[in-house]
C-alpha cells in the first residue's frame, strides 16, 4: 500500500485541485503546496551525518544531509511538481524523462531522457498522476537502468491499478501520494480524479 500523506493541509488542497473551476494559477499555486508536503513525508529517513560548527557563541555539534537527492520528473506533469523540491533541499540535482501516452492505447512512449549521476543518491520520481502506473514503471526503469539504488515514487493522486503496477514491477519502491482514489475509468483516467492535470496546470 502507497504511504497517504493525511495531513489536514493535504486533504484542504487535494479538494481544491478536484473542484473543476480552480483556475490554473491558484491550481499551480496548490500542486505547489503539496508537492513540499510530499517531499518531506518521503524524505524523512535521509540519512544524516554529524558536522562541527561555530555559533556566535560557541563551539556545537549539528547534522546535515548526507547523501545528494535527485528528482525525476515524468514530463510534462510531473515539471508541476520539481521546484519546490529544488527550493527546499541544499543538494538536488534534475533529470527528466519525457513519456507521452497515446489516448488510444493508454501506453507511454519514451521520447526524451537526460540524467545526473545517480550513484549513492536518493531519486525521487515525481509524476502528479498515477493511472495505468505504466509512465511510472518505465520511469523507474530507466533510473534503475541509470544507476539509481534509492529510489521513491511521489503522486498528487494514485489508482489502485497503477499501485499495484508498481508493486509487481518494482516492490522495493515506496509510493508516496495524498489520495488515493477509486479506480479507473475505461479510458484510463483516474476516478474520481481531477482531470488532465497537465492540462490544467498550464491551462492548454
Amino acid at each position: 500500500m502507497p504511504h497517504l500523506i493525511k495531513h489536514p493541509l493535504a486533504l484542504h488542497v487535494i479538494t481544491r485541485l478536484r473542484e473543476k473551476t480552480t483556475k490554473p494559477a491558484e491550481f499551480r499555486s496548490l500542486c505547489h503546496h503539496l508537492s513540499m508536503l510530499l517531499a518531506l513525508e518521503a524524505t524523512r529517513d535521509l540519512a544524516m551525518r554529524e558536522v562541527a560548527v561555530n555559533t556566535p557563541l560557541e563551539a556545537c555539534i549539528g547534522h546535515e544531509l548526507a547523501r545528494p537527492l535527485v528528482v525525476v520528473p515524468i514530463l510534462r506533469a510531473g515539471l508541476g511538481m520539481v521546484e519546490p523540491i529544488v527550493a527546499m533541499f541544499p543538494d538536488v540535482s534534475v533529470g527528466y524523462i519525457g513519456l507521452e501516452r497515446d489516448h488510444e492505447t493508454a501506453m507511454a512512449r519514451n521520447y526524451y531522457c537526460k540524467m545526473p549521476p545517480l550513484a549513492g543518491t536518493r531519486v525521487m520520481v515525481v509524476d502528479p498522476m498515477l493511472a495505468t502506473g505504466g509512465s511510472a514503471v518505465q520511469a523507474i526503469d530507466v533510473v534503475k537502468q541509470k544507476g539509481g539504488g534509492e529510489i521513491c515514487m511521489l503522486n498528487v493522486v494514485a489508482a489502485p491499478e497503477g499501485v499495484k503496477a508498481i508493486e509487481d514491477a518494482h516492490p522495493d519502491v515506496p509510493i508516496y501520494t495524498c489520495a488515493l482514489d477509486r479506480a479507473l475509468n475505461d479510458k484510463k483516467y483516474i476516478l474520481p480524479g481531477l482531470g488532465d492535470f497537465g492540462d490544467r496546470l498550464y491551462g492548454t
